[in-house]
């Protein structure tokens, strides 16, 4: 069984960074497409980045093209966001997700789903 363990998430100004971490353990990482959600209080979960299993391909939310960049570690079973420019909208918890062989544009299809979730870290953006 997988279990994706992320952190670095925390209180930042608006225009701040941060960079999230998403380790995973149990399974062969290097072959499931990792991504990034957020869900804000009040507001449906909604994705934010994502990449592919296979020639790391990216994919990203409108909202997020050009100040987020999501990378992956195949060696260390982690994948990153590097997340800057940081606005008071950008606040929510952020949940790392699993799934196997796919591309980072499919990681996008809410309805999709995931094979798996990690526990979430709360990102607040003050502004």
């Amino acid at each position: 069984q997988a279990q994706l363990v992320e952190s670095g998430g925390g209180l930042v100004q608006s225009g701040g960074s941060l960079r999230l971490s998403c380790t995973a353990s149990g399974r062969i990482f290097s072959t499931y497409a990792m991504g990034w959600f957020r869900q804000a209080p009040g507001k449906n979960r909604e994705f934010v980045s994502a990449i592919s299993w296979s020639d790391d391909n990216t994919y990203y939310a409108d909202s997020v093209k050009g100040r987020f960049t999501i990378s992956r570690d195949n060696a260390k079973n982690t994948v990153y966001l590097q997340m800057n420019s940081l606005k008071p909208e950008d606040t929510a918890v952020y949940y790392c997700a699993a799934r196997y062989m796919a591309t980072a544009q499919a990681m996008a299809v809410m309805s999709l789903g995931a094979d798996y979730w990690g526990q979430g870290t709360q990102v607040t953006v003050s502004s």
